[in-house]
């Protein structure tokens, strides 16, 4: 007994320790907490110390064993509830409570060692039996027999949980990757295994856990915690218990959902693309990239090596398992159209029709005042939404074309812009983002134009605007409308404003230290750090007072790395793909 006395000491004397530090004087669930440790607590020192250690009951040395096997994870669990309270508890104090749950969880192996079957009798030769090597644990027989067994079984599997559970925290875990953001990199079900260790896993609702000490780098795939779902204390509450839940049920219980009841997606696999030090942005599906040594935006290349447009073009035997491919070779070669417009548009020519185009529609307006009353417009209730222009173009063609008032909104919604126009290109020389959506803007705003020169024609000549179906001007500028509203519907995942975002004075702000941008190598089929999860009416300039405006979702930020969980480093399903993951 000598040989256990001085770890089974340390185990029971640091497991107390821990129950005195659990007790809470708050009247939520944390008070639970000092009870649960408690019980533990008092067994152990009883069975543990009293009956087997003092005592050497043979009987005792099942119990004690047990004890010993699950003191941590009760701990754990005692550990999980004490914070689960309304009142967070300081880092020292974790830190103390942290260090004895550990002293628990090695020590108690020492003795473990020597209450194997085969060890046990060195701790007290009376109880070895006639045959050498034979076990104290006897297995009753007949029916009980059954009954032992199944018990046996669920023990052995309880401890793997919990096992698993600590290593999965700590070491590594094992990953199912649950969409397409990342093809052509991994497909829905591929397994990965994710390295932990290095990214300073701590213990769950506290800040105390090992140091990390991964350099994180451009193109690591990374497991890290949503930022889109709220990180209060007690969504995280919510989120280890779940956890555990999931655990404990087999993976048949997820209590991990969100305000709608939907499972979270959360953690999140990305990849690295944005580092400490840099200001981002994207155009055309390009990333560019800066910092405090250069104030010249240049491209990425390491990125373009991940990121992935056109899944048309993936190999046969990764395109076979992509379930989605965003956009039809037809589509991606729509959208590159559309920015070749874009980027060859001439501003001054553009300036020059807009004009242009309000002195016409003014001369027709004019001549049908000189024979009609003012019909009078309410301008206020035009909706800049580019998809809502077009689809009120008729209302808005007569309003200009019968009244004062829709002709003045007119005027200022095509020409507002030109006045500044020279001041605003040589405030945006330096952002490519701003640059693109001012010509993107100026586009819908020129086809706008000239659709609502055509509706206005047709009034002056008599003409109902029902017939515009048979006018082939009309409908080729509606299918031009049509490819501007599916480039605006692209955009958010083609491009990215200057990120951060520069300060009011213009001078760049950089990613801070510690601080990572992730995105999904499938840019068409990854909702990441570019974007949250709601959509709102945003316009396309801010150099426009009449900009036009679309849907967007863009609103990028970046993670902390205390909150990246893991890098992940193996595939191991399915097996013809299995490997080790290339960061270049």
């Amino acid at each position: 007994m000598n040989k256990i006395k001085i770890p089974l000491a340390v185990t029971l004397c640091s497991g107390l320790l821990f129950t005195l530090l659990q007790i809470s004087f708050h009247l939520d669930i944390s008070i639970l907490s000092f009870f649960i440790s408690a019980a533990i607590s008092f067994f152990m020192v009883r069975i543990c110390y009293f009956k087997f250690f003092k005592n050497q009951e043979e009987k005792s040395f099942v119990p004690c064993q047990k004890l010993l096997q699950y003191s941590p994870y009760v701990y754990l669990i005692s550990f999980i509830v004490r914070r689960a309270g309304k009142s967070a508890t300081p880092y020292w104090y974790d830190l103390v409570t942290v260090l004895l749950w550990t002293c628990v969880l090695i020590v108690r192996y020492f003795v473990l060692y020597y209450m194997n079957d085969k060890r046990a009798g060195q701790l007290n030769p009376a109880w070895k039996k006639e045959k050498k090597g034979s076990s104290l644990i006897v297995k009753p027989a007949g029916k009980k027999r059954v009954l032992f067994e199944i018990v046996d079984w669920i023990d052995a599997l309880v401890q793997s949980v919990f096992m698993v559970l600590i290593f999965q925290i700590f070491v590594l875990q094992l990953y199912v990757i649950p969409s397409e953001s990342m093809v052509p990199a991994f497909l829905v079900k591929d397994r990965v295994v994710v390295l932990k260790t290095p990214s300073g896993p701590k213990m769950p609702l506290c800040d105390v856990g090992l140091p990390c000490v991964k350099k994180y780098k451009r193109g690591d795939v990374v497991v890290f915690r949503n930022p889109h779902y709220r990180m209060d204390r007690k969504s995280e509450v919510r989120t280890v218990v779940s956890q555990l839940i999931y655990m404990l049920s087999f993976s048949t219980i997820n209590l991990n959902v969100d305000e709608r009841g939907e499972i979270k997606a959360d953690p999140l696999v990305k990849r690295i693309t944005g580092l400490p030090g840099e200001q981002l942005v994207m155009v055309d599906g390009v990333l560019y990239s800066r910092t405090a040594k250069s104030d010249e935006f240049k491209k990425v290349d390491l990125d373009g090596k991940f990121a992935r447009s056109n899944l048309n073009l993936l190999p046969a035997d990764i395109k076979r398992g992509v379930e989605t491919i965003p956009l039809s070779q037809e589509n991606y070669d729509r959208m590159l159209y559309i920015e070749e417009e874009r980027n060859n548009l001439d501003i001054d020519s553009v300036a020059f029709e807009c004009a242009s185009i309000v002195s016409e529609i003014r001369r027709l307006n004019s001549l049908y005042l000189l024979k009609n009353e003012n019909a009078g417009f309410d301008s206020s209730s035009i909706s800049l939404y580019e998809e809502s222009l077009f689809m009120n173009s008729d209302e808005i063609a007569r309003g200009i074309y019968t009244s004062k008032e829709g002709l003045l909104w007119f005027s200022d919604f095509m020409t507002s812009w030109i006045k500044d126009k020279k001041v605003s290109l040589v405030d945006m020389s330096n952002d490519l983002y701003a640059q693109s959506n001012y010509r993107l803007n100026l586009m819908v705003k020129l086809t706008f134009g000239r659709l609502l020169l055509q509706k206005v024609l047709m009034l002056s000549n008599g003409k109902n605007l029902s017939d515009s179906v048979e006018d082939i001007k009309i409908q080729n500028l509606l299918k031009t409308a049509g490819l501007l509203d599916f480039y605006l519907r692209c955009l958010d995942a083609r491009a990215m404003p200057v990120f951060p975002a520069c300060s009011e004075d213009g001078n760049p702000v950089y990613i801070p230290e510690n601080c990572y941008f992730m995105m999904g190598d499938n840019r068409f089929n990854s909702l990441d750090m570019r974007h949250s999860y709601a959509y709102k009416e945003l316009a396309l300039t801010k150099y426009d007072p009449y900009s036009v405006s679309y849907m967007s979702n863009m609103a990028p930020q970046y993670v902390n790395k205390k909150y990246i969980l893991g890098t992940t480093f193996y595939r191991f399903w399915p097996l013809h793909r299995r490997g080790i993951i290339k960061v270049n």
